[in-house]
């Protein structure tokens, strides 16, 4: 089942609205997805300076001092800003790979989300509502983003098996449907060196376009080369630090629909999902055609 809903910014003067917006168009998806929930926002990065979202099971514990801990592990400045069960570590960019190899040891209980400068991925388990009033969601801005209701079919109902999925820097991607092929996929992506850390099909996906891009395709290329490579039925909407992009298997037998104003470009698994953009009414909407690439960026 699951839901997917994803916006993309065209106009800046509606950036301040992305999270308010995003986050309705969440809640529209909940019965394709009570189970659990999650968001990417993508902000415009602050020059110099990246971010790795953690998520901890106990925060209370976790996060406490983990600025001073990861400041005096690796020698720069820190900042932490604590969002219920997640938390964003401000950094240097170039301390990036240096403090998630410090987290392993200081807290080893805790789980990067995501690492960029402009990508943000809040999720955990519960009705899409109460996901999003947890991490204020609606309170963001940004340029872009994605988001996520699951109703799980092929792993448990966990805070990691929850999307979006993160494999690569300020990269995310959420799917609706199931891959036949992943865990050899799995066995081939773990053979070149990209990890993948649940069970979830969707993490493969994710994964799979990562490595395509560290082998110097585009994302568009890495899309269209998923049609080939990755069995079964699939929706997949995708996010890089400038850009959103969103392919259908060859069948498409997953729900899908698009609308562009000259302000945004939306997706929805459902049309009920857009019905409150603005300007809704004077879109082109469409459904994506299958094996097709669409892809916008700034």
């Amino acid at each position: 089942m699951c839901g997917i809903v994803g916006l993309f910014i065209k106009d800046p003067a509606l950036e301040p609205k992305l999270g308010e917006l995003l986050t309705d168009m969440l809640i529209t998806m909940t019965d394709r997805g009570p189970d659990s929930a999650g968001i990417a926002i993508y902000s415009r990065p602050d020059d110099g300076l990246a971010k790795i979202t953690v998520q901890s099971p106990n925060p209370n514990t976790d996060f406490a001092n983990l600025d001073k801990d990861l400041k005096e592990a690796i020698g720069k400045p820190i900042a932490l800003k604590v969002k219920s069960t997640h938390a964003v570590i401000e950094l240097p960019m170039d301390q990036v790979d240096a403090a998630r190899s410090a987290l392993t040891h200081l807290r080893p209980e805790v789980r990067v989300m995501s690492s960029g400068d402009s990508l943000e991925i809040y999720k955990e388990v519960g009705l899409p509502k109460d996901v999003a009033a947890r991490f204020d969601l609606a309170k963001m801005k940004g340029t872009h983003g994605i988001g996520h209701t699951r109703m799980a079919t092929e792993s448990a109902v966990t805070t990691l098996g929850a999307h979006p999925f993160s494999t690569g820097s300020d990269q995310c991607l959420v799917h609706n449907g199931s891959l036949s092929n992943h865990n050899s996929l799995r066995r081939m992506l773990a053979h070149e060196g990209v990890r993948t850390e649940t069970q979830n099909d969707t993490e493969v996906g994710a994964a799979y376009l990562t490595w395509k891009m560290r082998e110097g395709a585009t994302l568009g290329e890495a899309l269209e080369s998923s049609i080939d490579d990755i069995d079964g039925f699939f929706t997949f909407v995708v996010g890089t630090k400038d850009g959103f992009g969103v392919i259908r298997d060859p069948i498409a037998c997953k729900p899908a629909v698009m609308a562009e104003t000259d302000q945004y470009v939306a997706f929805g698994s459902e049309y009920r999902a857009l019905v409150n953009l603005p300007g809704i009414d004077n879109a082109r909407v469409w459904e994506p055609e299958p094996s097709t690439v669409y892809f916008w960026n700034h």
